[in-house]
């Protein structure tokens, strides 16, 4: 008898870390390791709701998570555990956030961020750090791995992805095979922010709502 090929799992959810020190003072990556950097007591309460929404979603059942070795997306984690049942957690170095350098100078921060507005986010190489692009490889090589575990018979009904806002935005675009212009249109996720793909009848996924638009450059990404 052939082997019956395993159903994928009917929802992956894809999760901002809720607010950082980052998120409210940018001095603060020129003095603290950015992925050391902390929630804030909103970004603790974010996450916390972001957890009851998992849970609604899920209806309480098992969930196989994925996080970001950062710790604000440790932290986010840890705020989800009362609501949500983990199957298994796995840290993933591919889903930390883009590089943008070491200690930051933030002059320096600020002119690459308008030089990079007008250059495009997917191709603008940051002068210490990564590209979208270089993003974007490392996602695809995650996303290999995802769709081998989503073969072993264990693997729960739903996938939880803990990430950051640009990480996000470009596994999408590495999922739905969104085009370069596409990608740049869209804005990033807000922090404690769930992103839901649905699985259908015929097996493909689909997004729950369509992400933010933010510069012209037609719908958003259906």
């Amino acid at each position: 008898m052939a082997n019956v090929p395993r159903v994928r799992p009917a929802k992956i959810l894809l999760l901002r870390h809720g607010q950082a020190e980052g998120n409210l003072d940018e001095t603060v990556f020129s003095r603290k390791p950015d992925h050391r950097l902390e929630l804030t007591p909103r970004g603790r309460e974010q996450a916390r709701e972001a957890g009851a929404r998992v849970a609604a979603l899920t209806g309480g059942g098992l969930v196989q998570a994925y996080i970001s070795p950062y710790v604000r997306t440790r932290q986010t984690l840890e705020e989800l555990r009362p609501f949500v049942r983990f199957s298994h957690v796995r840290e993933e170095p591919r889903l930390r956030e883009q590089d943008w350098g070491n200690f930051q100078d933030q002059a320096l921060i600020r002119a690459q961020r308008a030089e990079r507005d007008a250059f495009g986010h997917f191709y603008y190489r940051l002068a210490r750090g990564e590209s979208g692009a270089d993003v974007y490889d490392r996602v695809s090589t995650f996303l290999e791995s995802l769709h081998r575990d989503f073969r072993e018979d264990e693997f729960p009904d739903a996938a939880l992805i803990v990430t950051h806002g640009l990480t996000m935005r470009l596994f999408l675009m590495r999922w739905f095979h969104w085009t370069v212009e596409q990608f740049e249109a869209l804005e990033n996720p807000h922090n404690g922010e769930l992103v839901v793909l649905t699985r259908g009848a015929q097996g493909w996924y689909t997004l729950d709502a369509p992400l933010r638009t933010w510069r012209d450059g037609g719908p958003p990404p259906a």
